[in-house]
């Protein structure tokens, strides 16, 4: 479904799709603790890496994933923020793992071992373990929040075209303006910031000083965008009318996904997974070109280097956001549901009920599962819980069909 652009348009639209991918992008970072600027210069990178290992054929923006907010928070409480990125690499082995696996047995493996009544409840959990979060940070000036939170509900419901996919950027700019207004905002570091400035954790870059306890706690993380990222090859494929699958293969696009979120671990910044946002975007414009992608992720690594932008983004009061994720973590949790009814799973059947129940408490109710100096607790625990009851409790003969 490609229309044939000029070099002009083409940047135009890739600049366009970047926007639409933006406020995600910052978002993480932003929430998490971590520079914004440095999730701009990483998500360039990776989708560069991305479409190197696709052989340029996939039409695919990789960016900042909401799925690791709730783990890299948990995590830098017991390891730093240092040790909690260097235990993303654990993310990068899961895709090559899954990547490998593919290639040798195909999908049918992966649908084995992460079915919807498994999937469905881990990324209920991913929006569910944050709403605290949302409401502390909403609840410091709940006139800002409420503000940002009405302003993204108008525009999801009410917007029409490219406005309807960037409810957030909308939100977070009229709370952020209403906030200059009352005199909320401290612009003493957009001042102080030069114009052209490298992220903070390129210009000081060390390696990542890495231990196998964080290593280990992201592991089982990664299932819920790595089954994602099967479903958003799927409809990339479907938007572009070519089947990605099958050329250049879910094993490349697996594979450098993981690479992405390796490169991400390395330059300090927050791991970079598909976007079904940008796909929404080619959807509208009828633009699937590869091409403007890699424009879109050009424009990225620009911007991540403009010093000014980076401490406007820092100088978002955290109210304006947490009204934000009021909306966007019950939204995450909703996704949940949905995938649930999509795929038809049957609560009625004993079994998928206890995989639902045992894994939304093992995440809400908090549970860690220790050993010496190694714990595993929340999004990753409840994961691999799932992934055993769905191994070991036995089908009925319907589902065996």
């Amino acid at each position: 479904m490609n229309t044939e652009l000029t070099a002009t348009r083409k940047t135009v639209v890739g600049i366009q799709f970047l926007f639409v991918a933006f406020g995600s992008t910052v978002l993480v970072p932003l929430l998490v603790g971590l520079d914004p600027s440095t999730a701009l210069f990483s998500a360039g990178i990776g989708t560069l890496l991305f479409h190197l290992v696709t052989k340029g054929k996939v039409p695919i923006f990789l960016g900042s994933s909401f799925a690791f907010i709730a783990p890299i928070i948990s995590a830098s409480k017991q390891w730093g923020m240092s040790g909690t990125l260097a235990g993303m690499a654990g993310v990068a082995l899961v895709y090559f793992v899954m990547s490998a696996l593919i290639k040798w047995q195909g999908k049918k493996l992966l649908d084995r071992l992460f079915p919807p009544v498994v999937i469905g409840p881990v990324i209920m959990l991913i929006g569910l373990s944050l709403s605290g979060a949302g409401v502390n940070m909403a609840k410091e000036n709940w006139l800002l929040a409420g503000i940002s939170l009405i302003t993204a509900i108008i525009v999801l419901t009410f917007g029409r075209g490219m406005l309807k996919l960037v409810p957030v950027v909308c939100g977070i700019i009229v709370g952020y303006i209403v906030a200059i207004c009352m005199g909320l905002v401290d612009f003493s570091g957009v001042a102080a910031a030069s114009w052209f400035a490298l992220p903070s954790s390129i210009a000081h870059f060390h390696l990542p000083d890495y231990s196998w306890e964080p290593f280990i706690f992201m592991i089982p993380v990664a299932i819920a965008p790595v089954v994602e990222h099967i479903g958003d090859v799927y409809v990339v494929s479907e938007v572009a009318g070519k089947d990605f699958v099958k050329d250049p293969g879910l094993h490349r696009t697996m594979f450098g996904d993981g690479l992405a979120c390796l490169a991400a671990s390395f330059l300090g910044g927050p791991p970079v997974t598909t976007y079904s946002e940008v796909t929404g975007a080619m959807q509208i414009t009828r633009v699937s070109h590869p091409q403007v992608i890699r424009i879109a992720a050009i424009t990225a690594i620009v911007f991540s280097v403009i010093g000014k932008l980076s401490a406007i983004l820092q100088s978002i009061p955290s109210a304006v956001l947490g009204g934000i994720m009021l909306l966007l973590f019950g939204t995450i949790a909703s996704v949940g549901v949905q995938n649930l009814i999509n795929h038809k799973v049957n609560l009625n059947e004993t079994r998928n009920v206890i995989i639902v129940s045992l894994t939304l408490t093992v995440g809400i109710g908090g549970a860690v599962l220790t050993y010496g100096t190694f714990s595993m607790s929340g999004i990753g625990l409840s994961a691999l819980v799932g992934v055993i009851l769905n191994l070991l409790l036995p089908q009925t003969k319907k589902e065996e069909e």
